[in-house]
C-alpha cells in the first residue's frame, strides 16, 4: 500500500516538473518574442522617416504635372481662337455673296463662340486677338446688315393701295424665301450684339430690325400717300351751305388701306423676329404712316371746324371709322391703341362743341331771319334742323360715344337743358347714349320752336296767325320724325315734346274763333216756361215756341247775334282759307274748330231759328255750317 502510494505522488512530481520546465521555456520564447517586436516598430519609424520625404516629393510633382496639362491645355484653348483669325478673316472678307450666305453665317457664329471664350479667359495677352476679332465680326455684321437691307428693299416698292382695298385682296407680303433668309440674318446680328454694343439700351432691339422698320415704314407711308391726299381733296364741295354726305370722303378708303398693309407688316414682324420684338417693331414700322394720318386727321379737322354746320357729320364718321379701325387693329396685333385715340383727340372735341354749335346756331339763324312768312307758312329752317338731326340718325355708334362723354345736357353753353336735366355728374359710364342723343333732339326741337316763337310773336299780328306759324313747324318736326330712323331712337319722349308744341299752336289758333263762339251763348230766361227743356231732356226744341216768348227787343237781339256771328265766322273762313298750312296742319286745324263752333251753333240755332223766317240773319242752317266747317279741311 505504501509502495503504490509513493509511486503515484512520484508520478505527480515529474509531471509538475515537466509543466514548470515548459513554463520556464514559454517565458523565455515571449521575451525574445518581445525583443522582436520592439526592434521591429524601431525599424519601421525608421523606414517612415525616411519614405516621409520622398512621398511629399511625388505629391508635388503630380500636382505640378497636372498644372503643367492645364496650362499646356489654355495655351491650345488660347490658340485655337487665334488661328480663326486667319482661317474666318478670308470668309468675312470675301463676304456672303463670294462666300455663300449660309458659308457666311456660320464663319460669324464661330466668330462669335471664338470672342465667347477668349474674353472667359480674362488674360491680357489675349486683348489684341479680342480687338481684331471685334473688328471682324463687326465687318462681318456690316455686310450681314448690307444683305438684310438689299433683300428688303426689292419687296418694299409702293404699291397702289385702291387696287387691293377695292378688290378686297390682302396686301401683299414679305416672300417666304426671303423670310427664312432675312430671319437667319436677324439672329446672326441679333447674338453679335453681345460683343459689339454691350451697353446697348435699345432692348437688345438689332440693327437689322430698325432697318425693317425704316424701309417698311417709309414704304407703307409712301402707300397710303394718295390716299392721305385724297381724304383732304374731297372735303371740297360744289355747293358749300350743302350738308356732308355719308361716305363722300376717302377717309374710308384711307383707313381700309392703312388696316390692310398694318396687318401685313404685323404679320412680317412676327415672321421675322422673335415674339418679345413683335410689338416695338410694328409699332416703328407703323409710326411714319400714323404721323402722316395724324396730319392728315388736323387738316381734316381743321375744315369740319371751319364748316361745323354742315360737314360736323364727317367728324362723327371719322370716329366711327377709326374707332372701329382701332378696334380690329389691337384685337389682333395688340398694338397702337394709344396712337390712335390720340390721332383722333382734335376730331372728338369738334364733335362734341359741334353739337352745342348745331343748336346755338339755329337760333342764331332764326334771330337773324328779316321777316317771317304772313301767311304762316313753316320756314325753311325747320326742315334743314329737321334734316340735321335725320343725318345724325346714321351715326348713331359715334355720336352715342360722344354723347356719354359729354353727358346729359352738357350740349348747352351753361350746361343746362331746356327741361333742367341734371348736368353736374358731367361722364357717366353707365349711361345710355342713345336716351342721351334723344334728349339732344328733343332739346333741339324746343330750342327751334321757342326761337321761332319768339321770332314771329312781333311780327306775326294776332294770335290765330302765330298759331298757324307754330303749328304748321310743329307738322313739319313731326312728319319728319315719323318718316326717318329719329322716330325708334327718340321713342316716346318727342311725342309729349312736340304735342306740347302742336297744342300751343292749336290754342293760339282757336283764340280767334273765341269771337264767333261767344255770339252763340245766349241767355236763359228762367221765368219764361217753355223757353228751356229741363236739363238732361231729350225732347226736341220748339224754336216757335221760345221765339214767341222773346219780347221784341230780345228777338232784335238775337238777329243781332246772328248777324254779328256770320260777319266774324266768314271773316275767319276766308283768312283761314288765306293761310298757308301743312295737310296734316290744315285738316287737324279745321276738325278743331268744327268741334268749337257746330255744338255751339247748332243748339243756338235749333232755338232760335225761328228768329228770322226770310233767311236775312239766320244764313245757315246746321248742315250748311257743317258742310262749311268740313270744307276746312
Amino acid at each position: 500500500m505504501i509502495n503504490r502510494r509513493g509511486s503515484a505522488e512520484e508520478e505527480d512530481s515529474a509531471e509538475v516538473e515537466v509543466l514548470l520546465s515548459r513554463l520556464s521555456k514559454t517565458k523565455l520564447l515571449t521575451a525574445k518574442i518581445q525583443a522582436s517586436l520592439t526592434r521591429l516598430e524601431t525599424s519601421a519609424g525608421n523606414v517612415q522617416e525616411a519614405i516621409r520625404p520622398i512621398y511629399g516629393n511625388t505629391q508635388r510633382l503630380q500636382q505640378l504635372g497636372t498644372n503643367i496639362d492645364r496650362t499646356l491645355e489654355a495655351i491650345e484653348n488660347i490658340r485655337k481662337p487665334l488661328d480663326i483669325t486667319s482661317s474666318e478673316e478670308s470668309i468675312i472678307r470675301a463676304g456672303p455673296q463670294k462666300a455663300g450666305l449660309s458659308e457666311f453665317l456660320a464663319s460669324v457664329k464661330r466668330t462669335n463662340a471664338a470672342l465667347s471664350e477668349l474674353k472667359s479667359t480674362n488674360l491680357r495677352s489675349s486683348q489684341d486677338a479680342v480687338a481684331k476679332l471685334t473688328t471682324l465680326l463687326k465687318a462681318g455684321v456690316q455686310q450681314l446688315e448690307f444683305v438684310f437691307r438689299e433683300t428688303l428693299i426689292e419687296d418694299s416698292r409702293p404699291v397702289e393701295p385702291l387696287h387691293y382695298v377695292t378688290k378686297e385682296l390682302p396686301f401683299p407680303t414679305i416672300p417666304q424665301e426671303k423670310v427664312s433668309r432675312l430671319a437667319l440674318i436677324n439672329s446672326s446680328v441679333a447674338v453679335s450684339l453681345i460683343h459689339l454694343e454691350p451697353g446697348d439700351s435699345s432692348g437688345g432691339i438689332p440693327p437689322t430690325a430698325r432697318l425693317f422698320s425704316e424701309i417698311r415704314g417709309t414704304y407703307v407711308a409712301r402707300t397710303l400717300q394718295n390716299l392721305a391726299a385724297a381724304s383732304v381733296n374731297t372735303t371740297k364741295k360744289k355747293t358749300p351751305d350743302a350738308l356732308y354726305r355719308q361716305g363722300t370722303n376717302g377717309i374710308g378708303m384711307y383707313a381700309s388701306g392703312m388696316e390692310g398693309l398694318f396687318l401685313a407688316e404685323y404679320e412680317n414682324a412676327c415672321q421675322l423676329f422673335p415674339r418679345e420684338h413683335w410689338g416695338p417693331v410694328y409699332g416703328s414700322t407703323a409710326r411714319s404712316a400714323l404721323t402722316e394720318f395724324s396730319k392728315t386727321l388736323r387738316e381734316l379737322n381743321a375744315h369740319i371746324k371751319a364748316n361745323v354746320t354742315t360737314d360736323c357729320f364727317l367728324a362723327y364718321e371719322i370716329i366711327d371709322i377709326v374707332s372701329s379701325l382701332s378696334f380690329r387693329l389691337v384685337e389682333k396685333t395688340g398694338e397702337l391703341k394709344d396712337e390712335f385715340q390720340d390721332a383722333l383727340k382734335p376730331i372728338r372735341e369738334t364733335a362734341k362743341n359741334s353739337l352745342g354749335e348745331l343748336m346755338e346756331d339755329t337760333r342764331r339763324r332764326i334771330s337773324n331771319m328779316a321777316t317771317i312768312p304772313l301767311d304762316g307758312a313753316a320756314v325753311p329752317i325747320t326742315p334743314e334742323t329737321m334734316t340735321r338731326l335725320q343725318t345724325m340718325a346714321a351715326y348713331i355708334s359715334p355720336l352715342t360715344t360722344i354723347m356719354v362723354a359729354l353727358g346729359d345736357g352738357n350740349w348747352f353753353a351753361n350746361g343746362v337743358s331746356s327741361n333742367q336735366r341734371n348736368s353736374a355728374k358731367g361722364f357717366d359710364v353707365g349711361a345710355d347714349g342713345r336716351q342721351l342723343l334723344a334728349h339732344y333732339c328733343s332739346d333741339t326741337i324746343d330750342a327751334l320752336m321757342q326761337s321761332l316763337e319768339n321770332k314771329a310773336r312781333p311780327i306775326l299780328k294776332g294770335k290765330s296767325l302765330l298759331g298757324v306759324f307754330i303749328a304748321n313747324n310743329v307738322g313739319v318736326v313731326e312728319s319728319m320724325i315719323r318718316s326717318s330712323d329719329l322716330q325708334p331712337i327718340m321713342t316716346s319722349n318727342w311725342i309729349a315734346r312736340v304735342d306740347t308744341w302742336r297744342k300751343k299752336g292749336i290754342s293760339l289758333y282757336l283764340d280767334a274763333w273765341k269771337d264767333p263762339s261767344s255770339y252763340l251763348l245766349d241767355v236763359t230766361y228762367t221765368n219764361r216756361a217753355g223757353q228751356r227743356p229741363p236739363s238732361g231732356s231729350n225732347a226736341p226744341v220748339n224754336s216757335a215756341e221760345i221765339v214767341k216768348g222773346l219780347s221784341s227787343r230780345d228777338k232784335d237781339a238775337l238777329k243781332e247775334k246772328f248777324k254779328s256771328f256770320n260777319a266774324s265766322f266768314e271773316e275767319l273762313i276766308s283768312k283761314h282759307k288765306q293761310l298757308a298750312m301743312e295737310p296734316q296742319i290744315k285738316g287737324q286745324l279745321a276738325r278743331e274748330v268744327q268741334a268749337l263752333i257746330e255744338p255751339l251753333y247748332g243748339r243756338f240755332w235749333d232755338r232760335y231759328r225761328e228768329v228770322d223766317k226770310k233767311g236775312k240773319y239766320v244764313r245757315y242752317d246746321k248742315g250748311q255750317l257743317a258742310a262749311i266747317l268740313a270744307g276746312l279741311g
